[in-house]
């Protein structure tokens, strides 16, 4: 069996004040500290190597027990970085308040108890933490029952039922957006754009949702961010650009009006800038993209955004971002410039970046190589995509990579295999029962031009390509398409002999002005 990796993953994830802290907190305790040697020898490693542990400690008597003693070391690890972060967290904070309510209570210090009590109810409730807030009405229960024994009566116990009663309601309301939110994200997740009927009609269920629908229905600022943030993700699946950037703007406003809430919510912050920016994308308001691009970029500069976790979300997100930007721009060279970093940057992150992100930078670095004229590299990288065995994440993906391909393989002139490509993918699609008009046409066209070899001849069949395209364009489930590969800029730019960045440019100028 392959030695696990996980205690290698947690060492090397640490900071150096962090490893600090940890060799700090370590020397406080006693008796011999042999997970102290076994961490320096797995640190120096640049790839876990346990037998290289293992020869290494050969002399050692601890090293026969590796296993137990690796565990140790995790256990501590885990130890230091709870006290490291203790107070860096609303969440850390409070649960440090209610183990020290917890043991002044239990020493029956209940004034003392008291006053740590209401301190904690002040940053529970400032901070909206309702779990935390209503184990604070439990044991503030507790200490009135305490003060009722000995002759106290000062305290109102109608108003803590009804302090308790509205606690309960906000946590019900929070509780149920975000399930209409773990909905709406799944149709996204798994799917990306919505485009079938079901798909449409789960959107719609949501929409028409009373807490989505409604007005004043979020109880807090909490459920509010996630109101607007899943009108927006709605307003995203019919198309309406506009008003999904309202939305998405409305979360954000709320956010930066509320620091301790924004620090607290962080990777909602940084979707909802994504989208934000996705919006200014499919709205072609550029300058107002690239200004929110370098907005994310600066994020782990705030307080709140400094973490491993998040900077490695921030660094994907505004890649993806700038790489859609630039696409969509017509300006693919610059385009595979940033890939290069992009890719070289998020491997050096290893597998922090999920499969998602992996699969939509694959697709941009694709679209890219091929808007700047280098076929065999859009192979190359589309090939990554194609040959990726998430079956269920990302279909959206998969099935414009199938369609995507034939034009790649018609650009390099592969007929002969076009011609078991078409077929392929015809089968996939049926398979999938997702043959909409456009890609029959696609198909169709591209299997006929793989036969032509007059060039007026071709021009001509561009030419019946691109007018059919312009129709069906006028159909949104249709047009989804030019959101991951710009179709009917191909076709226009073999009908009217200018290369493809140029049409893609023109076609972005048409759609701002």
């Amino acid at each position: 069996m392959k030695p696990s990796t996980e205690l290698y993953d947690l060492i090397k994830s640490l900071t150096k004040s962090e490893k600090r802290f940890f060799k700090l907190h370590s020397a406080l305790q006693s008796g011999d500290k042999n997970y102290l040697r076994i961490f320096d020898a797995i640190d120096k490693q640049k790839t876990y190597d346990e037998e290289g542990i293992k020869k290494f400690f050969a002399q050692e008597t601890f090293i026969k027990h590796l296993p137990s003693e690796k565990n140790h070391l995790y256990k501590v690890i885990l130890k230091a970085l709870r006290a490291y972060h203790s107070d860096s967290t609303v969440s850390g904070i409070l649960k440090q308040e209610i183990k020290n309510i917890e043991i002044l209570y239990q020493k029956a210090l209940y004034d003392e108890c008291n006053k740590l009590l209401h301190r904690a109810k002040r940053i529970a409730k400032r901070n909206e933490r309702f779990y935390y807030w209503f184990e604070l009405l439990s044991w503030e229960k507790m200490l009135l029952e305490e003060a009722y024994e000995s002759g106290e009566f000062t305290k109102d116990l109608n108003a803590l039922i009804e302090e308790e009663r509205d606690v309960i309601e906000k946590l019900r309301n929070l509780a149920a957006y975000h399930i209409l939110y773990s909905k709406i994200n799944h149709v996204f997740r798994s799917g990306g754009y919505v485009r079938t009927d079901e798909e449409h009609a789960m959107v719609e269920e949501i929409s028409e949702h009373p807490l989505i629908k409604g007005k004043n229905t979020a109880l807090s600022r909490r459920a509010a961010t996630i109101c607007y943030y899943t009108q927006g993700f709605c307003h995203w699946a019919k198309r309406d650009w506009r008003t999904s950037l309202e939305k998405f703007r409305k979360v954000k406003q709320i956010l930066d009006d509320n620091p301790r809430i924004k620090a607290d919510l962080q990777k909602r912050y940084i979707r909802t800038l994504q989208y934000i920016i996705n919006a200014e994308i499919e709205l072609m308001e550029l300058a107002e993209a690239r200004e929110n691009i370098k907005a994310l970029r600066a994020l782990p500069e705030q307080s709140g955004f400094g973490n491993i976790n998040i900077a490695t979300q921030v660094i994907v997100a505004s890649y993806l971002s700038e790489l859609r930007l630039l696409n969509r721009a017509g300006e693919h060279r610059k385009a595979v410039a940033l890939s290069d970093d992009a890719i070289a940057g998020l491997e050096k992150l290893g597998d922090r970046w999920h499969k998602e992100h992996e699969l939509e930078v694959y697709w941009s670095t694709a679209c890219a190589h091929f808007g700047a004229g280098q076929m065999n590299k859009a192979l190359f990288w589309l090939n990554k995509v194609l040959n990726d065995p998430e079956p269920t994440l990302r279909q959206d993906i998969f099935t414009y990579a199938r369609l995507f391909n034939l034009v790649v393989h018609y650009e390099l002139g592969n007929y002969d295999l076009l011609e078991y490509i078409v077929r392929s993918t015809s089968r996939f699609l049926t398979k999938r029962q997702r043959a909409y008009q456009v890609e029959n046409l696609l198909i169709d066209h591209i299997k006929k031009l793989a036969r032509i070899t007059d060039p007026s001849a071709k021009r001509e069949m561009f030419r019946s390509l691109y007018g059919q395209l312009v129709e069906l364009m006028k159909d949104p489930n249709e047009s989804l398409v030019l959101k991951y590969f710009d179709v009917l800029a191909w076709a226009e730019s073999h009908v009217v002999g200018l290369p493809f960045s140029e049409v893609v440019k023109k076609h972005g100028k048409a759609v701002k002005t």
